[in-house]
């Protein structure tokens, strides 16, 4: 499993800016947009995996993962 797998990755329609953007809580702020939504997430992918590679370059410590948390479920019961 690639480190990067333990930080949630979101795509979502943005009305206001009429694209996809693509975002990483926790990890990275700002993101990527564009207007097709899997070229969206892979580009987020390589922001995200570059992003751990500068933590680690840096000597930094990662954040604290944000996988498995069940996110999906619990903004089901805010809807």
């Amino acid at each position: 499993m690639k480190e990067s797998a333990k930080y949630v990755k979101i795509v979502e329609w943005s009305e206001e800016d009429q694209c996809f953007v693509g975002s990483c809580p926790g990890l990275i702020y700002g993101g990527c947009h564009g207007d097709d939504e899997k070229q969206v997430f892979e580009e987020l992918c390589s922001i995200v995996e570059e992003a751990i590679e500068i933590y680690k370059r840096d000597k930094k410590p990662l954040p604290p993962a944000t996988s498995g948390k069940d996110y999906a479920n619990k903004m089901l019961s805010v809807a």
